[in-house]
């Protein structure tokens, strides 16, 4: 079988994703036995002509020390990068003007197998880069805390099922990573909205032993719980590395109107979790 190639995208304006997430992240694409591709995006300001005359404020020279300081930033990631992963990473920093790296970000991944997107949750540029990701890259993304730095193989998954086609496509993104000793969890939550049938949990999980795969039925109840926080602990009781659950929204003007659960994911992540849209 080919090599497959996990994407690590890297923002350095206005600020990077925190060095513990990007070492989770290049630690859980080795978990997954993928060659790691990353790119570090360098921003690019166009001459700015203040109307003062950079009399009280010399914009320009702001905007041109934003640029080194971004350019810093990502040979200083890819020094980080290259600590981490060994010789088995390739590297590259492209510049982007101002605003663009959540674009290129998202075209670049195209040509990988999955996105390895590290997850700071008080970043508002890495949030931004992975939400556009999420439900722009055409292939799985898995976003990954810092706390998941201790990447182990998958020998434990949940998959959040509903039967919606979001969700048939994480499941199928994330199949061809697991071996026949994984045992996976198929979650449900029955009272957070009405569901085809009461068995769609046991269904899902009857059809994966028939393919080989151990795997149960996990009911789960909101309790008053986000449905995101309740999906995130069942998937930790069950020992889960990965938690894998479809993306759902839409993206005019790339403004997301978002699920409640994909909401409440990307806003606090507990475990890695592979989204797919």
């Amino acid at each position: 079988m080919p090599d497959r190639i996990a994407y690590l995208p890297l923002d350095s304006y206005p600020e990077a994703a925190a060095d513990g997430a990007i070492r989770a992240a290049v630690a859980f694409a080795k978990a997954l036995d993928c060659r790691l591709q990353a790119t570090a995006f360098a921003v690019k300001i166009p001459p700015i002509v203040s109307p003062l005359g950079g009399f009280l404020i010399n914009v320009d020279a702001m905007a041109r020390a934003a640029e080194t300081t971004s350019l810093d930033t990502c040979e200083r990631l890819r020094a980080l990068v290259s600590d981490s992963a060994g010789h088995g990473a390739a590297f590259e920093i492209r510049e982007v003007d101002l605003g663009g790296s959540a674009d290129a970000a998202t075209l670049e991944a195209r040509r990988f197998d999955l996105v390895v997107a590290p997850w700071s949750a008080d970043s508002v540029a890495t949030r931004d880069l992975a939400q556009a990701l999420a439900f722009g890259a055409g292939h799985p993304v898995i976003l990954v805390p810092a706390e998941a730095a201790a990447a182990r193989p998958l020998d434990s998954v949940a998959i959040a099922w509903d039967e919606s086609r979001s969700a048939a496509r994480a499941l199928a993104d994330v199949l061809p990573f697991l071996t026949r000793d994984t045992r996976i969890a198929v979650l449900t939550v029955g009272d957070e909205k009405a569901l085809k049938s009461g068995n769609l949990a046991e269904t899902l999980a009857e059809s994966l032993q028939q393919r080989g795969f151990t795997a149960r039925a996990v009911a789960v109840s909101l309790q008053g719980r986000p449905i995101a926080a309740a999906l995130q602990e069942a998937a930790l009781a069950e020992g889960a590395g990965l938690l894998a659950m479809g993306a759902f929204g839409h993206s005019p003007l790339r403004e997301f109107v978002l699920g409640g659960a994909t909401l409440g994911v990307l806003s606090e992540l507990q475990l890695p979790v592979l989204m797919s849209h």
